[in-house]
């Protein structure tokens, strides 16, 4: 049987939004009620109810409520053969892929446009966005502004779809080039004095190569050690250079193991500081004496300060 055309009151409580918001998208973006009978109010249809959740789920996931409309307008009839019944398969934009938009919070407009590029696996926009933005506003506001948005929302689509491991690689790809790019254009002179390495098992080297930009940027050197170092390794590192300070970066709980950090402040050559970096580590299990930076630019004072300390020092 074709269900009944419903009521503006009855697709907003569907819907979960207000009635004033179903008046704004039909007066601005044309997604009213189709159905009409003379002399009475217009009635909206299966069809009609189909494109306002997609207006409503790509509006809640971020994307502007102008391209939210014109991607729902052109959505297929999905009540083929005048049924009234909404086909179970998700009305996809076109050139999209199951996994939707890439949500990125409050982030700006380059965060935005970055992450369509991404959802398009356009490289060359991809990196040409992130270029741009570290020339002009240097390596700490990129990852905070416009890079660790963008791939915490893709890691957020993954967690809820499964999907979108081909723009996580691509991305990845992209963001770590340019990293390095901008590593080469900023090499510090004098000795390496910050250590920076990934706890045992940890794979996410990201956010790391980011404080290695950083780092280069503020004219800090330092040895990278990367992905999955175990602590053994880590050690000997710390004995054989001596550096002034041990970055250990941890994305999740299963590699946040203290025993590597305190392992690093029993070493025969302990660093003057030890920073337990990332989200893995809770700070309540963190051995006395090592400090958890609160973001990037934290990480990069913090560095910067104990490097200068360690160089006074031994002028002295």
């Amino acid at each position: 049987m074709v269900d009944e055309a419903l009521s503006a009151g009855a697709v907003a409580r569907r819907l979960g939004v207000a009635v004033t918001t179903l008046r704004t998208w039909h007066q601005r973006y044309g997604l009213g009620p189709s159905e009409h009978i003379p002399g009475h109010h217009r009635r909206y249809t299966q069809s009609d109810l189909a494109r306002l959740e997609i207006m409503r789920r790509l509006t809640a996931e971020g994307v502007s409520p102008a391209e939210a409309a014109r991607w729902a307008r052109q959505a297929p009839d999905p009540t083929p053969n005048g049924t009234g019944t909404v086909a179970p398969a998700r009305i996809l934009p076109a050139g999209r892929d199951g996994g939707g938009s890439i949500p990125v919070g409050r982030a700006g407009p380059a965060a935005r446009g970055l992450a369509r590029a991404a959802m398009r696996l356009d490289a060359a926009a991809i990196s040409e966005t992130i270029a741009h933005t570290l020339a002009a506003s240097g390596v700490v506001a990129t990852w905070e502004g416009l890079l660790r948005p963008v791939l915490a929302g893709i890691g957020e689509r993954h967690a809820a779809t499964a999907g979108l491991i081909e723009v996580e690689h691509l991305m990845s790809r992209c963001v770590s080039e340019a990293l390095a790019a901008a590593s080469r254009a900023n090499v510090p002179t004098g000795p390496a004095r910050i250590l920076l390495s990934c706890a045992d098992e940890e794979q996410h080297t990201l956010p790391l190569e980011a404080l290695a930009a950083a780092l280069a940027e503020a004219g800090v050197s330092y040895r990278m050690l990367g992905a999955r170092v175990p602590v053994a390794a880590l050690v000997e590192a710390v004995n054989r250079t001596g550096p002034a300070a041990v970055v250990l970066w941890s994305h999740t709980r299963a590699t946040a193991d203290p025993t590597q950090l305190s392992a690093l402040l029993a070493a025969p050559r302990r660093p003057l500081l030890v920073l337990a970096a990332g989200p893995g580590w809770r700070a309540d299990t963190l051995p006395a004496g090592v400090v958890r930076p609160v973001d990037l630019a934290e990480a990069v004072s913090l560095s910067a300060a104990v490097r200068d300390s360690l160089d006074q020092s031994r002028r002295d």
